[in-house]
């Protein structure tokens, strides 16, 4: 795939996430670290480095394996993408349903089989460990609404 068009790609998830932060409500509690800054820092720093890659991209500098006659990219690239996109949309689909747990598992299995993690017990007990940490200590923890842990009343 064209580097341009990949930066490109970025560029518009970076405005989407953008769009994300900015709905994101204020506090209505005052506190100099309101639930805006980190993304907004995050979200910023991500655009500001998909501009860097998409200006290296245009001067032909960034790194690309498919231009290299020696270099061959890592089979089942589609797979992986379909992984990594299935796992997010699970995530933002399945969220408000069902609760946090779950779909944040099935996010984590789907960013850990883009990068070759068999799917087996213990890559499910990991990313279900992992899920259940970030919920305990931004939900429980650190007061951080993200709906409960799970939800089964529909």
């Amino acid at each position: 795939m064209n580097t341009r068009l990949v930066a490109s790609f970025l560029l518009v998830f970076c405005g989407v996430a953008v769009w994300q932060v900015l709905s994101i409500p204020e506090s209505t509690m005052y506190s100099e670290v309101g639930p805006v800054l980190a993304p907004s820092i995050l979200v910023g720093l991500l655009s500001l480095l998909g501009v860097f890659y998409l200006l290296s991209a245009i001067g032909s500098k960034a790194p690309d394996c498919v231009h290299q006659e020696e270099e061959r990219p890592l089979p089942g690239g589609s797979r992986r993408v379909l992984y990594l996109l299935g796992g997010g949309f699970a995530f933002i689909l399945l969220t408000k349903l069902i609760g946090f747990l779950i779909p944040a598992t099935l996010c984590g299995l789907g960013v850990s089989m883009a990068f070759d993690a068999k799917f087996n017990i213990r890559t499910i007990l990991m990313v279900l460990a992992i899920a259940g940490a970030f919920w305990t200590l931004f939900s429980a923890i650190l007061g951080v609404d993200l709906g409960p842990l799970v939800n089964f009343s529909f």
